[in-house]
């Protein structure tokens, strides 16, 4: 059994459906289908999960929304047109959007319906489609799959007791359609993912009917081992491990969402990135061990918009607890960090700029100063972290010397490096305008 999951270009309109339709009848063993929202159909195009969060978000700040509920019903109706398929899909997302707006006191259950209606609409419709061409095919929501989810409307998390549930999706018949995004809290209440959720449905599905493989089809054929925006036909990746894989998620590669593996890593699944237009090609496979084929780095990953906040007290290594009530300040400002250097009277720590607000940043600085009499605060903006992704990285030789002649070859000054024991990537931070020139000379230096 295969669980076939189906991204949001893939299913941006009725073309492409039929591709996607042609894909799942050419493999009896893809049995559980996971499908995203229509995505874009061209660069300037609208993805229908933004649509629906425009619908709930002007309903509720008292705009005018029904423009935007008829761009949505469009949008699906000629998908439904194409295909030949009857109209009663459209009228149901307009009775059922219509109805959440004017039924649903509570925001966040709104907007986490809403948000979920693309897919589930896409799914239903999907599953039609299936049918008028020959296959046994039937639509199961979440709930009655058995996908239960944390209380955390836009972040849910699966519960363990969910896979026993899922198990027995292998005692029916026929190709089941799954809506991916979203699933149902203990008590009943529709709950999403983070943003890029279909993902992590797919694998949930592939860990509970414990499938051979997790396919994930998308738009590329391969994951590459750069960014092809940074660097002209890169070398496509064959293989890579779970680990490296979601380093590289982490670090900026968008192929998947960082989480979307953890279900499928966990119960062991390989999982097979496809393209949907040409899915007879190989693509790459997820795994959880591989050869060693000598290669210390495997893939090389880039993203800007990141801050250090910087803190220095001499003596900081005999104050017991120091970081740790540094951190403590964070937590209590809802910020997360993703990087903490430190040495011995000083630590950096890497946020997400996003989280800095002028007035955040301000609290922060009058926080750290008074509540750890710190001798130094400054916040530092604009910088990128680059992440060199390899299995078993710390046992190779000269991985960092060859790092840092690419960039001293491309005239680039490291403001940070970070491996500690990490044995599968190795960070360096930079300003955020040398981060293009950056990559390209380490690919140059471990690809080339």
């Amino acid at each position: 059994m295969k669980v076939a999951k189906f991204g949001g270009s893939s299913v941006a309109d009725a073309n492409m459906l039929r591709q996607v339709s042609n894909i799942i009848k050419s493999d009896n063993d893809r049995k559980f289908i996971v499908v995203s929202a229509p995505g874009k159909r061209f660069s300037d195009d609208v993805k229908v999960t933004d649509l629906f969060i425009q619908l709930g978000n002007q309903y509720n700040s008292g705009q005018s929304y029904e423009q935007t509920l008829e761009s949505i019903s469009e949008r699906f109706l000629s998908i439904t047109d194409d295909l030949g398929l009857s109209p009663d899909i459209v009228t149901r997302i307009k009775n059922e959007a219509s109805r959440l707006l004017k039924e649903t006191t509570n925001t966040w259950q709104q907007m986490d319906s809403l948000k979920a209606m693309g897919e589930d609409s896409l799914a239903r419709v999907l599953s039609a489609y299936l049918n008028k061409i020959g296959l046994h095919a039937t639509y199961v929501n979440p709930k009655e799959a058995g996908i239960i989810v944390s209380n955390e409307p836009g972040g849910a998390q699966i519960l363990e007791k969910s896979y026993q549930q899922i198990y027995h999706l292998r005692e029916r018949e026929g190709i089941l359609v799954i809506p991916g995004f979203y699933g149902y809290t203990e008590s009943g209440v529709l709950t999403t993912f983070p943003r890029g959720g279909s993902d992590i449905t797919g694998s949930i599905i592939a860990a509970g009917v414990q499938a051979e493989l997790y396919e994930n089809f998308t738009d590329v054929s391969s994951v590459y081992c750069v960014n092809p925006q940074m660097v002209k036909n890169p070398k496509e990746i064959t293989t890579l491990t779970y680990k490296e894989m979601r380093e590289l998620s982490y670090a900026g590669f968008s192929v998947f969402h960082d989480e979307a593996l953890i279900p499928a890593f966990r119960k062991n699944i390989p999982v097979c990135i496809k393209n949907t237009n040409e899915p007879n090609k190989k693509g790459t496979m997820i795994v959880a061990n591989k050869e060693d084929n000598g290669q210390p780095v495997v893939g090389i990953a880039g993203d800007k918009g990141f801050s250090s906040i910087y803190v220095s007290k001499y003596l900081m290594n005999r104050e017991i607890g120091f970081g740790k009530n540094l951190l403590d300040i964070l937590v209590e400002e809802n910020i997360s960090f993703e990087h903490a250097p430190s040495g011995i009277d000083d630590m950096s720590v890497i946020v997400r700029s996003s989280q800095l607000t002028p007035e955040k940043e301000e609290l922060l600085v009058n926080r750290i100063k008074n509540e750890l009499q710190v001798d130094t605060i400054t916040i530092i903006h604009g910088l990128a972290m680059i992440m060199l992704v390899g299995e078993g990285m710390s046992n190779r030789l000269n991985v960092a010397a060859k790092a840092t002649k690419a960039f001293s070859e491309a005239v680039v000054n490291i403001d940070m490096i970070n491996q500690g024991s990490s044995e599968v990537s190795m960070m360096f931070g930079i300003h955020e305008e040398s981060l293009t020139a950056a990559v390209q000379s380490l690919y140059r230096e471990f690809f080339l």
